[in-house]
């Protein structure tokens, strides 16, 4: 399992959305900052996982979106975000998902990403946002 996370990274509340990730220090743009295996999941658990909360938690897995994953470390817990300072890649050959800075992230401010894989992707997502 390959879990590998910035220093300054640190897990939060986030007013009106529970858990969130944030930085220590200002991390400059195009910066990895998370890098995490994940357990992937076929369609059938797919369909078991959305009548419980791991459905808010887990990723879409595969070239045809039809498996699902779960990632370690923090990446489940970055919020989304319309305007999302990170963006996620998934490498679907190595199992792992990365988090990189799209822009400069400042001390204090959370990194977010927007769920719609994209970061500046405005599709409506599946719940209401409290951007």
């Amino acid at each position: 399992m390959q879990i590998k996370i910035a220093h300054c990274l640190f897990v939060d509340e986030t007013p009106g959305k529970g858990r969130g990730v944030f930085t220590r220090e200002d991390i400059p743009p195009m910066k990895t900052i998370e890098t995490s295996s994940v357990l992937v999941m076929d369609a059938a658990a797919r369909k078991l996982l959305d009548q419980t909360t791991l459905h808010d938690y887990i990723f879409e897995w595969g070239s045809d979106e039809d498996q699902c994953c779960v990632a370690w470390g923090y990446i489940s817990l970055y919020n989304h975000s319309y305007e999302a300072n990170c963006e996620y890649f998934m490498d679907f050959e190595q199992n792992l998902i990365t988090v990189k800075t799209m822009r400069k992230v400042l001390q204090g401010e959370e990194l977010t990403i927007n769920y719609n894989g994209d970061w500046n992707d405005s599709k409506p997502v599946w719940f209401e946002t409290r951007d």
